[in-house]
């Protein structure tokens, strides 16, 4: 029996050509059938994305992640331990998180780029260390 071929989600006319990324983490939201009729109002990836939302702490991660970069040279790079370090002070691991998840955001807004071994990678499937830039 003959199997038929998946059409590709960009293909979809109900999904328009627009990627969508979750308001909370940052994450890209891929399209299925099954949100087909609510595809204009999702907004996040998962349940638990919806019940955390943004909160003060990651919005002062962004805006500490932006500052942290202003204050270097236009080519350097952070990692996102040292926003967790500056907000979080001795319990700065429990921000590493919320930090990568504001890093996410940042960069579907195309305010930054996340790199690994100086090569820009998808924030999406990211894993293991990851640097912060400016744009290029």
């Amino acid at each position: 029996m003959a199997h038929r071929q998946r059409k590709s989600a960009d293909s979809d006319p109900a999904r328009g050509g627009a990627d969508r990324t979750c308001a909370a983490c940052g994450r890209r939201i891929e399209w299925r059938t099954k949100l087909a009729g609510s595809w204009d109002s999702v907004r996040y990836c998962s349940a638990a994305c919806r019940g955390h939302g943004v909160n003060a702490t990651d919005l002062r991660l962004e805006e500490t992640i932006a500052l942290l970069l202003s204050a270097r040279a236009q080519d350097a790079t952070i990692c996102p331990s040292d926003a967790a370090r500056a907000i979080g002070g001795a319990e700065w691991r429990d921000l590493m998180e919320p930090a990568r998840r504001a890093a996410r955001r940042m960069v579907a807004r195309g305010e930054l780029q996340i790199t690994q071994r100086g090569t820009v990678v998808d924030p999406s499937t990211a894993k293991g260390p990851i640097r912060l830039r400016r744009p290029r």
